[in-house]
């Protein structure tokens, strides 16, 4: 394996409406192997501006831990299998990562 830098890290944010589709989008990008690992919070209450209306909403919280180089076939697999018309992919470097980690998601993600 080449030499990783902590560069190499992303984190993606991704918000689900209920427990049964975070659980749906975390396996499958886990099986696609777009990502090493994805959590999914729940209780997180999410307001936002659509469609011109302030909504408010309780959602299911995916942090997914991928390589930096898988962040557009993780967002064109969210988009082709979320329900939302938008949903939310926002990715995070990560400044610092144990060594073990990194190479963990890396294996995990190839």
């Amino acid at each position: 394996m080449s030499a990783q830098d902590d560069s190499d890290l992303l984190v993606i944010l991704c918000t689900a409406p209920d427990d049964v589709t975070a659980e749906r989008l975390g396996r499958g990008l886990v099986d696609a192997r777009l990502a090493a690992c994805v959590n999914a919070v729940p209780g997180v209450r999410s307001f936002y501006r659509w469609q011109g209306k302030v909504e408010a909403d309780a959602e299911v919280q995916l942090v997914i831990k991928t390589r930096k180089d898988r962040f557009d076939a993780v967002a064109a697999w969210l988009t082709a299998n979320h329900p939302y018309e938008v949903p939310e992919i926002v990715a995070l470097p990560a400044e610092r990562v144990s060594a073990a980690y990194l190479e963990w998601v890396i294996e995990e993600t190839s």
